[in-house]
């Protein structure tokens, strides 16, 4: 009997390991997992163990959201010898290949889920089994031999998994929420990421805004044993390791379309409907083009826009989506069903909202959901390719730096910049960048965090500019592009943009699988020299020569838009009140926590229409929607 193997499902897990004094019971662990049922409507499991001495508890939970082997994989899934139980969230694509190397080392399985395989997988190769798995996760494995709890997230970070380490226990969870609903959690603010939240519009790991809580980093495990926690990296990014080698242009759009074809197709892999993101952008559109290949069936595509025509790339997505002739769904956002979202997408983030961006993808989902299960989206292709204008200028700001003193930059250049139009938003950031020679800082720039003076101006304190993880900046590499690249593949992506996509979709109870953050492409990316990627206009010039002659050239040429949501203009419209009231009355938090006078300034000038501060603005809303939501006392 041949046994067909199918990975499992999108999940949301959640555990602990608590001191016999602070020991749960199945109530509490079940209650606790049941606040991520959003992530996982469809089913549940529980399980409680005790280390030998009975000095500690272990609690796995899970919720399922069933997309591939949909009557079977419950978890937590235990081994046939019951050493090893399992709580996962994700999925491992090349299972395949992994359980046909283990059964020839002689493993025997006995279900059709990936989730064994993981299993097996760290039965043969134990820690160092996470370097093998192709694929997105956060896991809890729990080894009743060893005594040893392995905590383990993939490689760029698309599936989170948050810690937290109490007087007596460690608990452990795919979302925030659960973590601090547990008994005696405290909640207290940990002013030092406010800081980095200016500077850089979001968190930046590990830290969050709890004390208490802590993100296991991208390409980390992390192994509990005897009341000890030791953390491990396992994955550096192949743009700081790999040698760009490949001297043919034409052999690199080869290898390109090769492995992103394999990358699309292995993630369509589902037994419940799936469908794709469709912004009408070269990114998602080359997504689903490659999906059309694959399928046979008319594949569905979902896209998002506003009534402000200027902000809508709708007119965009259609025309892809005539020519693949697939099953269109567009979703128009009003003023009123988005503020509809807001608190419960700041909810689900456990955090603020830092992109505006962040809430119609969370509305999409929900429409999304009730047809599919999954999308594949277009996420991470910029931060992979070069697609950012920042990319192709960071390369001349040498030069820059060199023939502009700094006083004259600061003195002259400086303060004209800064009083350009915000219509000349992207003249404004790179000038500003230009002149910034501190590496991570000008990253922050490229983003529009608020500069450190800014930022100290506005908390009425100085801070400390350094970030708590010096990682993404500390590469090394001599090609500016490369560094830039590792930046954004170690924070900007991990903890803003996949960050996003895992929770506002799974918020709506779909999966998002994105092809772009494959590691076996970011292997062969990391081959192509620097001119392969930006040398052509609008950069990410492999994956445009890839698909020359499958995308429209209206797509592959026009200009980058971005996904902006026209907060500007409600917020001196529909939102003027709500503004008011978050930033500026008695009842707001913020307005205790950042200078009055600064605070109020920046409302005004945005009101009056004299200056455009709509990130900052929307960054202070979110903290303070935030600190109102977990009801956090500062």
């Amino acid at each position: 009997m041949v046994v067909q193997i199918r990975p499992l499902a999108m999940c949301g897990i959640f555990g602990w390991v608590l001191e016999a004094a602070k020991h749960q019971d199945r109530k509490t662990l079940i209650s606790l997992t049941d606040l991520m049922s959003h992530r996982g409507p469809d089913g549940s499991g529980y399980r409680l163990h005790e280390t030998f001495d009975e000095r500690f508890q272990i609690g796995l939970g899970h919720r399922r959201l069933s997309i591939i082997d949909i009557g079977g994989g419950a978890q937590p899934m235990s081994s046939e010898d019951g050493r090893f139980t399992l709580t996962f969230n994700g999925e491992i694509y090349n299972y395949l290949e992994l359980r046909q190397e283990l059964v020839a080392l002689g493993h025997r399985f006995h279900t059709n889920s990936d989730t064994e395989v993981l299993i097996e997988a760290y039965r043969a190769w134990q820690l160092d089994a996470v370097r093998r798995f192709r694929g997105m996760f956060g896991f809890a494995l729990w080894d009743e031999a060893e005594q040893r709890l392995i905590l383990a997230r993939d490689a760029f970070g698309k599936k989170p998994l948050f810690l937290a380490e109490l007087q007596g226990g460690l608990l452990f969870g795919s979302e925030i929420e659960p973590l601090v609903q547990f008994p005696g959690f405290s909640r207290a603010f940990d002013f030092e990421a406010l800081g980095h939240y200016l500077l850089n519009r979001y968190v930046p790991g590990p830290l969050t805004f709890f004390r208490a809580v802590r993100k296991l980093q991208p390409g980390h495990y992390a192994v509990w044993q005897k009341g000890t926690l030791r953390t491990t990296r396992y994955f550096t990014p192949p743009v700081a390791t790999t040698m760009p080698e490949v001297k043919s242009f034409g052999d690199a759009v080869r290898l390109f379309e090769g492995t992103f074809d394999e990358a699309v197709r292995i993630r369509m892999r589902s037994d419940a409907p799936f469908g794709a993101y469709l912004s009408g952008g070269v990114d998602s559109s080359a997504v689903v083009a490659t999906m059309v290949k694959h399928s046979m069936e008319r594949v569905r595509t979902f896209s998002v826009g506003f009534r402000e025509a200027e902000y809508s790339e709708l007119d965009h997505a259609r025309s892809v989506a005539a020519q693949f002739g697939t099953f269109h769904n567009e979703l128009f956002v009003e003023p009123d069903t988005f503020m509809e979202h807001w608190s419960t997408a700041v909810l689900r983030r456990g955090a603020p909202v830092s992109e505006t961006s962040d809430i119609p993808i969370y509305m999409l989902s929900e429409m999304a959901s009730r047809s599919v299960k999954m999308v594949l989206t277009g996420e991470g292709a910029d931060e992979l390719m070069g697609g950012y204008p920042k990319h192709r200028a960071e390369r001349w700001i040498g030069l820059y730096q060199w023939l502009m003193p700094h006083l004259l930059h600061e003195r002259v250049i400086y303060p004209l910049v800064r009083s350009l139009p915000y219509g000349m938003r992207r003249v404004k950031i790179l000038a500003l960048a230009a002149g910034e020679r501190d590496l991570v800082n000008r990253m922050r720039v490229w983003f529009g965090g608020t500069s450190v003076a800014e930022a100290e101006a506005m908390l009425g304190r100085g801070l400390s500019a350094t970030p708590p993880d010096v990682y993404p900046y500390s590469s090394g590499l001599e090609s500016s592009l490369r560094r830039t690249l590792f930046f954004d593949q170690t924070s900007w992506l991990p903890d803003d943009l996949l960050e996003r996509g895992d929770r506002m979709m799974m918020a709506g109870s779909i999966e998002g699988r994105m092809p772009f953050m494959d590691t076996m492409l970011a292997g062969v990316v990391a081959r192509f020299p620097d001119e392969f990627l930006t040398g052509g206009k609008g950069g990410k010039t492999v994956l445009r020569a890839a698909m020359d002659k499958i995308l429209p050239q209206s797509i592959l040429r026009r200009k980058k838009v971005g996904f902006r949501v026209p907060v500007g203009e409600w917020f001196r419209g529909p939102y003027q009140d709500f503004v008011r009231d978050m930033l500026t009355s008695e009842s707001s938090s913020v307005a205790r926590m950042i200078s009055g006078p600064k605070l109020r300034g920046l409302v005004a000038e945005h009101l009056s229409g004299r200056q455009n501060h709509e990130k900052v603005l929307w960054s202070v809303i979110n903290l303070e929607m935030f600190l109102r939501t977990f009801k956090i006392a500062t």
